[in-house]
């Protein structure tokens, strides 16, 4: 064991307990001392308990020591230099004008021992700061976000419930707001107002709007379908009468939801190129074609039409201009039809916007806007294709003007987040938009409020997140809440917390107006959960996929795939809701999820609002899954095989 890279306490594996303990010592200080005792050099006996007693001594003085900070004492041997050749020293020598200099030991607080290099040995007897010597980045790194989250205000968090939010419930933006209704009308009794036709239309619009926002989708699924591989997302057609999937085997599956409650698979389609995942997909405006992409400049587009028997084709995005220098692959993140249908908008790993027309397969622009990957894009209004924001791992989103997209410049930009985004929805009212962050936190925004480019350029204010004091790697670690902090240009209207954003892109929405009456937003999570805020950032509701998937699979049995058995060493059932459907006419969501002990395998979780805790009047032996039935990718019955995963009608 080298003493440069030794760190330990002396009690547990130091020097003192090593078989190898002599090690630590340098060599030209063990042979000085074996030549002032002049003893033979074979007695190593006697010269290994002479070192021991004075290393014992010294962790005797100095190794119970209480202190706080860092307290190094430094134990410095000086030896004679001699001559190469042995001959009797000079003048100068004898003078001791030369010494040479070992550290044997430098102690922090009596706990450590650390070996130093010529160079650190050099710094310190110049009296230069070791900081940058001793630590490597990491540790230095680490010690500064210790320093900063000491400092950390303990009220810095967003307060909840948000004063901005409530306002914005109370406007009528987002569904019916009653303030006399202090006592919250059971459902039923909405129903009976309704029936009996009392009050004016006005009352009884607002009875219908609060009704709805009460039919909140249960963790109990009425279905768990079942993939062999995690599913990146899936969402209902703005009719609601069919639902897609794209799964990591880069299928895209479509089912007809024409009747939610009686589900039918009806097709597939391939994504001819694929590479590591599906990363996107979006449905045009008609909704007869569904584009979707991986980790590849191209996007395929499919007929949706269950009688339409033709294959998908492709377009080619990594024909326009590529960043200067670039030589990396060209890979899309997300990809958006435009209002009118006519164009496509794609976020890449170029940290580039692209504009493609359909009908000419040209590349109109392509815009390098961003410092990182634009993991996301959206148009602002369905019915426009001029506006388009894009949210980047640079932490921002920008505000794009099609028609004057091409000189580079953005609209406006919205800052705010610490960590880079992960997705983007909007409203689709041209002014509204939310975000989901690496930071654990997801953002409303208003693009009234948006800073303009001149003040962006001016205040530069991505210089807090272009250098944090750490660095932290979603896809790996776990967030720590100390290292929370509000950016202090933050011009976001609601800031909402408490699921997790790890491991993948985590999506978020709002809720359609039919179903819910406008009146939430929602995220998946890395935690199992789907989370559903009111506007005020208060916690609506938490739906518990976890458990439900877990169920689904026969309680404590694994749904075992040839994946899973490479994986057999995880024993924890874990899921990850990357993205979540709700369908604009009925109170039903659909969790996509990544499962399995290794998030290897998939589920589409149906949820449906279920006011009662036994439907038709059947129990369940199993916690969070208490009717529904499981089935395959094609929505069949699963083989029941020994360890496999099996039926279940609760």
């Amino acid at each position: 064991m080298s003493g440069d890279n030794y760190r330990g306490e002396p009690s547990d594996g130091g020097p003192l307990d090593s078989d190898d303990w002599t090690a630590q010592i340098p060599q030209s200080v063990y042979d000085a001392i074996r030549e002032e005792e002049g003893e033979a050099e074979d007695d190593e006996d006697y010269f290994d308990e002479l070192l021991r007693e004075e290393l014992e001594e010294h962790e005797r003085i100095h190794g119970a020591s209480e202190g706080g900070g860092l307290e190094l004492e430094v134990l410095v041997e000086q030896i004679p230099v001699r001559n190469e050749d042995d001959d009797p020293p000079t003048a100068e020598e004898e003078e001791g004008s030369r010494l040479l200099r070992r550290i044997v030991r430098i102690v922090g607080n009596g706990a450590s021992g650390v070996g130093l290099n010529h160079r650190q040995i050099l710094a310190l007897l110049r009296g230069q700061d070791l900081t940058d010597l001793i630590f490597d980045d990491a540790e230095i790194d680490e010690m500064m976000y210790q320093r900063r989250s000491n400092r950390q205000d303990p009220d810095r968090f967003p307060k909840v419930p948000s004063e901005e939010g409530r306002k914005l419930m109370e406007s009528g933006s987002f569904g019916s707001f009653d303030i006399r209704d202090r006592r919250h009308k059971d459902i039923s009794r909405r129903i009976l107002d309704r029936e009996l036709g009392l009050g004016g239309k006005t009352e009884q619009l607002r009875n219908r709007g609060l009704m709805l926002q009460q039919m909140l989708p249960s963790s109990k699924p009425e279905m768990v379908i079942h993939y062999e591989d995690p599913v990146c997302c899936g969402q209902f057609s703005d009719d609601g009468n069919f639902f897609y999937t794209c799964n990591k085997d880069f299928k895209v599956r479509l089912y007809d939801t024409s009747n939610v409650y009686n589900w039918k698979y009806y097709k597939t389609f391939d994504y001819p190129f694929g590479q590591w995942t599906m990363t996107d997909a979006d449905l045009s405006p008609d909704n007869r074609w569904l584009a979707f992409t991986s980790l590849q400049p191209e996007v395929a587009i499919a007929p949706t039409d269950p009688k339409d028997t033709g294959d998908s084709y492709t377009l080619n995005f990594a024909t326009g201009d590529r960043q200067p220098g670039y030589s990396g692959s060209f890979a899309i993140f997300s990809i958006r039809f435009s209002g009118d249908g006519r164009q496509l908008v794609a976020g890449t790993n170029t940290d580039s916007v692209v504009v493609y027309d359909i009908e000419t397969r040209t590349t109109l622009h392509h815009v390098h806007g961003h410092t990182d990957d634009v993991n996301a894009v959206c148009f602002a209004d369905k019915m426009s294709p001029h506006i388009l924001y894009s949210g980047s791992d640079d932490c921002t989103i920008k505000v794009w003007d099609t028609r004057s997209i091409g000189d580079g410049r953005p609209a406006g930009v919205f800052v705010g987040h610490t960590e880079g985004l992960t997705y983007i929805d909007s409203k689709h009212d041209g002014r509204y938009i939310l975000s989901n962050g690496k930071d654990q936190s997801m953002k409303l925004w208003d693009l009234r409020k948006a800073m303009s480019t001149s003040a962006f350029m001016t205040t530069n204010p991505t210089a807090i997140t272009q250098s944090p004091d750490y660095q932290f790697d979603y896809r790996w670690q776990e967030y720590d809440d100390s290292r929370w902090y509000q950016h202090p240009h933050d011009n976001s209207v609601v800031t909402f917390r408490g699921h997790k954003i790890q491991r993948t892109l985590i999506r978020c929405h709002f809720s359609p107006p039919n179903s819910t009456d406008s009146r939430y937003v929602y995220s998946g999570s890395a935690d199992g959960h789907v989370y559903v805020w009111n506007l005020d950032a208060t916690l609506a509701k938490r739906i518990d996929v976890q458990s439900a998937t877990e169920a689904a699979t026969g309680g404590t049995g694994r749904y075992r795939t040839r994946r899973y058995r490479l994986h057999s060493f995880e024993n924890e059932w874990s899921t990850i809701v990357r993205d979540v459907g709700w369908h604009p006419n009925a109170p039903v969501l659909v969790a996509s999820s990544w499962c399995g002990a290794a998030n290897d395998t998939g589920t589409a979780s149906v949820h449906g609002y279920n006011d009662m805790e036994g439907d038709d009047g059947e129990d369940s032996d199993d916690e969070g899954m208490a009717m529904g039935r499981v089935v395959d990718e094609k929505l069949e019955a699963p083989r029941s095989t020994p360890g496999g995963w099996r039926q279940r009608y609760m």
